[in-house]
């Protein structure tokens, strides 16, 4: 029995299972078995009742330190659904409208061929600006404000509303900026005093200092001898730079072409869009990379949640029960706005209006294939929500995978899920 009341399973993992959900439990403790683990937590709500939560493993590799019931972690573009919902919560109370002109909230943003850019272009990654054109520095990490102008000064690397491409952290400074012009608060300060803190959740968007020095530290994954899973293809996470490319017949996928090579081929340039999206501002910079004070407690609005899983898990179990968003409008603002190829990430992705919806990018099991909504996050943790089918569930970890979706260990716990219900 653990200290807080929690079994024990295997490879020192602990928590509650209800019985239905015995096979989440034996996937979750092979990942640690086969050493896909060093730390991890899954939790799942059904119909509101918490039937899932696990946890094990090492939340720091230095130190040895335990990962234990309410140790949170960074979950980088998980934060982006966060982030999503704020802005409905300021649509549903009439301060904010998706379908106008970002200009009429932050003038300044009418710039080099934005003028008729719709916040909806910034909600579902349409707008042309996935990556800043130039490095930020360090000491303007905390200050999105200067951050969103630098994008406002940008052209667009395509026609806005013509496609779209993952703005991996241009997102978030462009829809934080949005929403701060709307309500005068930051995403941070709107989600803890109306979603976090009246829940009771353990999501923070922005670490403060305690949470910060509890959280699990983020370790880089080992690098496969060779490619293993084709849709999870290699790419740099911000704690590393991209290597010098592999040789041709070692990239995963049918070659030259085809998306998953391409994506492959991409993460391994350093001048590529995917890595330019990716890698400015340049957090590798920072001494422990994510895992710098800086980063966890500067919010940003597109990977700066710190959360753990049953707190993540929480956010979306609110969100299905409607406690968060009216049904309606969220049941808007999931539905896909864009589907297929990716421009940044050439493989297929989905997004309603913030939310992934299930691509290439958001891999959900069949039975959730039209119902399931939510956000990965860069090295493998998934927040995800289902109203037909009563779920919310969150994967956090701190080993990060090798790929820019992650790998299959959220995948395969989310099957277990699906495959256990009724």
């Amino acid at each position: 029995m653990a200290a807080d009341g929690g079994t024990r399973g295997g490879a020192d993992t602990y928590g509650h299972c209800d019985p239905r959900f015995s096979r989440v439990r034996e996937v979750f403790d092979a990942h640690f078995a086969e050493g896909e683990e060093l730390g991890a937590s899954f939790a799942v709500f059904l119909d509101g009742e918490p039937v899932v939560e696990l946890w094990g493993g090492a939340a720091d590799r230095r130190s040895g330190r335990a990962w234990e019931r309410d140790t949170p972690v960074l979950a980088y573009s998980c934060t982006k659904a966060v982030t999503a919902t704020a802005a409905q919560l300021l649509a549903e109370r009439g301060l904010l409208d998706v379908t106008a002109p970002v200009a009429d909230v932050w003038p300044e943003f009418a710039r080099r061929g934005k003028e008729r850019v719709t916040v909806e272009h910034l909600l579902t990654h349409q707008v042309g600006l996935p990556a800043i054109e130039e490095p930020v520095p360090v000491e303007e990490f905390e200050d999105q404000a200067a951050i969103a102008d630098r994008l406002a000064g940008q052209e667009p690397i395509w026609e806005p509303g013509t496609a779209h491409g993952y703005h991996a952290l241009t997102y978030g400074f462009l829809v934080g900026e949005v929403i701060r012009r709307v309500s005068g608060k930051s995403v941070s300060e709107i989600v803890a005093a109306e979603i976090s803190g009246p829940l009771g959740l353990e999501l923070w968007v922005g670490a403060p200092d305690d949470v910060a020095a509890r959280a699990a530290r983020l370790s880089a994954g080992e690098r496969p001898a060779e490619p293993t899973a084709p849709t999870a293809p290699t790419a740099p996470t911000a704690l590393t730079a991209p290597t010098a490319p592999a040789p041709v017949a070692e990239l995963p996928g049918r070659g030259p072409g085809d998306p998953v090579y391409e994506m492959a081929r991409a993460s391994l340039d350093r001048d590529s869009l995917l890595n330019r999206a990716l890698g400015n501002p340049p957090i590798h910079r920072l001494r422990g990379g994510a895992n710098h004070p800086v980063v966890l407690r500067a919010g940003w609005p597109a990977m700066g949640a710190v959360t753990t899983a049953r707190g993540l898990a929480g956010f979306y179990r609110d969100l299905v029960a409607g406690r968060i968003l009216r049904p309606e409008t969220l049941r808007d603002a999931t539905r896909r706005r864009v589907n297929g190829p990716d421009r940044v990430l050439f493989v297929d992705s989905s997004f309603g209006l913030g939310y992934m919806r299930p691509a290439m990018t958001f891999l959900t099991p069949a039975r959730g294939a039209e119902t399931a909504f939510g956000h990965t996050g860069m090295g493998g943790s998934l927040g995800l929500g289902d109203v037909e089918h009563g779920l919310g569930l969150a994967y956090t970890m701190n080993r990060m995978a090798g790929a820019a979706s992650g790998n299959l260990r959220a995948y395969r716990l989310a099957e277990a899920v699906y495959g256990s219900l009724p």
